[in-house]
């Protein structure tokens, strides 16, 4: 049988956060070690208990998104997610730069949350679809030459990477293109290797700021 994963829920609100718990705990698969409402909760809370997956607000005691790097630095395995009602493509970049895997609005329902923990849980990143277009907006166009490299992709690689730019996760992935996740994996180190990326979210930005260029035939 496989391990529940540890989660931690961090929002100063407790009626949402008492909302997370409950639906999440309701799911198989989830067990919620601690709740908090501050930084210090959460600083103390992945040095203490190490959960699997962390979901932290922005808006809370001592703030959310400077939280995020003085847990890494104390846990550098922690793997945290941004749970937030914030659109703004700031907040996005500065979450993802300071080393949240994911970044997800609190209109989420209790499974495609559950989906997006799991997610994280395996290694990968995760951003709400919605917002890619504001990071988007946000960076500096692509150059040309990493245009040119899109190009190079196999067929099978850009047709991994359109279902990643979709907000599909490696699993939901594999099941749609009737492959093995590892090789899905495979695929997206090759496609991140070649476009000289460092995640899924940035490769999928490129993607999009081809497509908006037409570039691609």
């Amino acid at each position: 049988m496989t391990a529940a994963i540890r989660v931690a829920v961090i929002d100063d609100h407790p009626l949402f956060r008492e909302g997370v718990t409950r639906s999440l705990s309701e799911i198989d698969g989830f067990e919620i070690i601690a709740e908090g409402s501050s930084r210090d909760d959460a600083l103390k809370i992945a040095k203490n208990l190490g959960p699997d997956v962390m979901l932290l607000d922005i808006s809370m005691p001592g703030g959310g998104m400077g939280a995020v790097p003085l847990i890494l630095e104390m846990v550098p395995s922690q793997k945290i997610v941004m749970l937030t009602v914030s659109e703004a493509g700031d907040d996005v970049t500065a979450a993802l730069q300071g080393g949240a895997k994911g970044y997800v609005l609190k209109g989420i329902g209790s499974r495609a949350l559950a989906d997006v923990i799991r997610t994280v849980a395996l290694g990968e990143s995760y951003v709400a679809p919605t917002l890619s277009a504001k990071l988007l907006s946000s960076r500096a166009p692509a150059s040309a030459s990493k245009l040119d490299l899109i190009r190079d992709l196999t067929t099978r690689e850009r047709e991994v990477l359109n279902l990643v730019a979709s907000g599909m996760s490696n699993k939901q992935i594999a099941r749609k293109l009737n492959l093995h996740e590892k090789t899905v994996k495979h695929h997206m180190t090759q496609i991140m290797a070649k476009l000289d990326v460092a995640n899924r979210t940035e490769a999928a930005m490129v993607l999009r700021d081809a497509l908006d260029r037409p570039l691609i035939h």
